[in-house]
C-alpha cells in the first residue's frame, strides 16, 4: 500500500507539472470535465456518447441521457469555482445537488436538499426488504454528515490520497440525497483534491478506471461494510487514482502534440490562416462544431466560418460529420479520437 501510495502521490505530481506547463490548460480542463462527467454518468447507467454531450446543439435537443450529463458538467464547473469562496462543506455539496438534479429525472427527489426518509440500494424494483445495502436513517445521516464535514476539515496524520479514499467511502456508505449520491460523491474526490490543494485542476478523471473497474469498485466497498475490509478499498483506491493520473498525462501529452502539428500546417496557409486559426482555438475546447454557433461566439461572419471550415476540412484536420439534422456539423476527429478512449 505505502509503494502505491508513493506512486500515486508521485504520478499526480507528475500531472500537475505537465497541467502547469501547458499555457492554455484551461481548454484541456473543459475537455477532461466533459468526459469525467459523462463516464461518471455511464457508471450509474445513463446511456450517452462523447458525440452527444459535445454536439453544439447538446443543450437545445438533449434527450434525458444527455441532459444528465450536461447538468454533471455544470455541477462540476460551479462546485470548482465555488471552492474558490467556500471551504468544501455540506452546503457546497447541497447547492451542487442542486445544479445536478434541475430540470432532468430526479428532480423530484429534492435536489439541493439530504434526504428526510428511508433510501436504499438494490436492483431495479428492490424493497427495503431485499436491498442490498440500507444507508443511516434520516436522523443518523444528518449527524453523519456532520461528522464527515468535521473530518474533512481536521488535521490528520494521514496523506490526504488515503483520507480522500476513506471520505469517499464514507460519503457513499451515508449516501444522504435521494438520488445523485454516486456522482457527487466521485466528484467530492477532486474537490478534497483541489481543497487540499494537491490538484489546482479537475484535470483528474477517476470515474474511467471505477467505470473499467466498476463490479469490484461496489464489492470493495461492500466488503468494508460489512467485513471492515478497509486496506483492500484503499489500496483499489490509491490504484484507481495512479491510473487515472498517468492516463491523464499521456493524454495531456498526445493532444499537446496533435495541435502543435495542426498549427504548424496552418501556420503555412498564408493570409487565411488568422481566420482559421480562429476557428482552431475554438476547437480545442469545442471538437464539434457548427457554422451558425462558431461565428455568433467568435463574433466574425457565417461566411468567414465557412471558409475557415472549409480549409481545415481541406487540410484534414476537420471532417463533416453524419448528421441528419438541418445543421451541418463538423467534427475534429483525431481529437475525439484521443479522448474518446473509454468512453
Amino acid at each position: 500500500m505505502v509503494s502505491l501510495l508513493v506512486k500515486a502521490n508521485n504520478q499526480l505530481a507528475v500531472l500537475e507539472r505537465v497541467s502547469s506547463s501547458i499555457p492554455d490548460i484551461n481548454l484541456f480542463v473543459s475537455m477532461y470535465v466533459r468526459k469525467e462527467a459523462l463516464m461518471s454518468s455511464q457508471i450509474e447507467g445513463t446511456q450517452a456518447t462523447l458525440e452527444d454531450v459535445l454536439n453544439p446543439m447538446a443543450e437545445t435537443n438533449a434527450n434525458r441521457d444527455v441532459a444528465d450529463v450536461v447538468n454533471y458538467i455544470k455541477a462540476t464547473e460551479y462546485a470548482v469555482e465555488r471552492l474558490k469562496t467556500l471551504p468544501l462543506c455540506n452546503r457546497l455539496m447541497k447547492e451542487t445537488h442542486a445544479l445536478l438534479m434541475s430540470g432532468v429525472r430526479g428532480q423530484e427527489k429534492s435536489p439541493g436538499e439530504f434526504r428526510r426518509s428511508q433510501n436504499w440500494i438494490g436492483g431495479q424494483g428492490s424493497t427495503l426488504k431485499n436491498a442490498r445495502y440500507i444507508p443511516p436513517s434520516p436522523e443518523d445521516m444528518e449527524t453523519s454528515m456532520s461528522a464527515l464535514e468535521k473530518y474533512m476539515h481536521e488535521d490528520s496524520l494521514l496523506d490526504p490520497l488515503i483520507q480522500a479514499a476513506l471520505i469517499h467511502y464514507q460519503f457513499e456508505t451515508i449516501h444522504p440525497f435521494l438520488d445523485g449520491n454516486g456522482r457527487i460523491g466521485r466528484l467530492l474526490i477532486t474537490l478534497f483534491l483541489m481543497d487540499k490543494q494537491i490538484l489546482t485542476t479537475p484535470a483528474l478523471y477517476i470515474s474511467y478506471f471505477l467505470k473499467k473497474n466498476r463490479v469490484e469498485y461496489y464489492d470493495r466497498m461492500t466488503d468494508v461494510r460489512s467485513k471492515g475490509n478497509f486496506e483492500q478499498w484503499i489500496t483499489f483506491f490509491l490504484l484507481a487514482v495512479y491510473e487515472s493520473a498517468d492516463d491523464a498525462v499521456q493524454t495531456i501529452d498526445e493532444l499537446t502534440r496533435l495541435r502543435e502539428k495542426h498549427e504548424t500546417e496552418i501556420s503555412s496557409m498564408g493570409r487565411a490562416s488568422k481566420n482559421v486559426r480562429l476557428v482552431f482555438q475554438y476547437l480545442q475546447s469545442h471538437p464539434i462544431i457548427d457554422i451558425g454557433k462558431t461565428a455568433e461566439k467568435l463574433g466574425i461572419t457565417f461566411n468567414t466560418v465557412s471558409a475557415a471550415i472549409s480549409r481545415l476540412i481541406q487540410a484534414g484536420i476537420l471532417v463533416q460529420t453524419e448528421n441528419t439534422s438541418r445543421n451541418r456539423t463538423f467534427a475534429y476527429q483525431e481529437y475525439l479520437d484521443i479522448l474518446r478512449k473509454g468512453t
